[in-house]
């Protein structure tokens, strides 16, 4: 909770600042006339290491305090950065009239190869993160890198989520603080996507006050081509051996308090000798917080873990 607060945004804020670095907005080609929206930071003057995509979980964005302050720890490891907006993240609603879902990783990928296409200085390696559904992402990218001719060189991934519908479980069982949570952010999303395409998304308010498995029912019965929920969460799980193809070394970290995502789907999970998990006692959902000024463990880890693309 501590890792979302306003001092950690201040704190993010901050610290990208003093790299100095120039940061500009972009949008970017996902493909099938789909846009998408990120930032791109750069310090001038300084000969670039390589490019790191960054990726924030469901409802966050790009301005989220630990996409910020992993941003500043690349900047000052030498990399140029790209923080990617999902669709209808950030202020980015207006750009697609669909609504987002979690299986829409061909866009993803799509994006990712214009990003690298558009701004990977020549003669660099591209690396990507990700944290909670943003390190799903991540680690699906690095899986269909090769197919799509993406020269991804190192991912790494906080927190991810592993297994959709153990996390739905997990979360319901849970202290449900955090389940009301993530319900507010996507109501208040919805809400801004039915303003913008009247036509397109008239659901009522009795839509929105659906709770999160019945508003997941109704996204995937009404808004994606699968047909149960079930199938929905299976499309985009990465739990038990579907990462064990990976030909992209990545980086896994993990905390035993997490309170979203299901521990025991990291004991089960099966991945090739170049990916590695870390597990720590603490950290919660991607806070990892280290002291009173909201500096965070996590955002380090993958600073320092992406850089080894670099050096090698």
């Amino acid at each position: 909770m501590l890792g979302s607060s306003p001092w950690r945004r201040r704190r993010g804020a901050e610290l990208l600042a003093a790299t100095a670095a120039t940061t500009t907005g972009h949008l970017v080609d996902g493909g099938d006339g789909v846009r998408l929206h990120g930032l791109h930071s750069a310090v001038p003057g300084v000969a670039p290491r390589g490019l790191a995509l960054l990726l924030h979980g469901w409802e966050g964005s790009a301005e989220s305090s630990y996409m910020r302050l992993t941003a500043a720890h690349l900047l000052r490891q030498g990399f140029e950065v790209f923080r990617l907006n999902f669709r209808d993240h950030g202020d980015s609603h207006h750009l697609n009239e669909a609504l987002f879902h979690s299986n829409r990783i061909d866009e993803v990928v799509h994006a990712a190869c214009d990003v690298a296409r558009r701004m990977l200085p020549p003669g660099t390696p591209l690396v990507a993160a990700g944290y909670s559904l943003g390190g799903n992402f991540a680690l699906r990218l690095a899986l269909r890198a090769p197919a799509a001719g993406l020269a991804l060189a190192r991912v790494a991934a906080v927190c991810p989520v592993l297994d959709p519908a153990h996390t739905m479980v997990h979360m319901e069982r849970g202290w449900r603080v955090y389940l009301r949570h993530f319900e507010n952010k996507w109501r208040e999303s919805l809400e801004r996507k039915r303003a913008l395409f009247p036509q397109r998304h008239n659901f009522d308010d009795r839509t929105l006050r659906l709770h999160m498995r019945e508003l997941t029912q109704w996204l995937v019965e009404r808004h994606t081509s699968f047909g149960s929920i079930d199938e929905y969460f299976d499309g985009y799980s990465i739990a038990g051996e579907r990462l064990a193809g990976l030909q992209v070394p990545a980086d896994i970290l993990m905390a035993a308090d997490d309170p979203v995502i299901p521990l025991d789907d990291f004991h089960a999970l099966v991945l090739p000798p170049h990916a590695r998990l870390q597990m720590t006692a603490h950290g919660g959902h991607c806070g990892f917080l280290l002291n009173a000024r909201m500096d965070g463990y996590g955002e380090a880890w993958v600073a320092r873990r992406l850089a080894q693309a670099a050096t090698a």
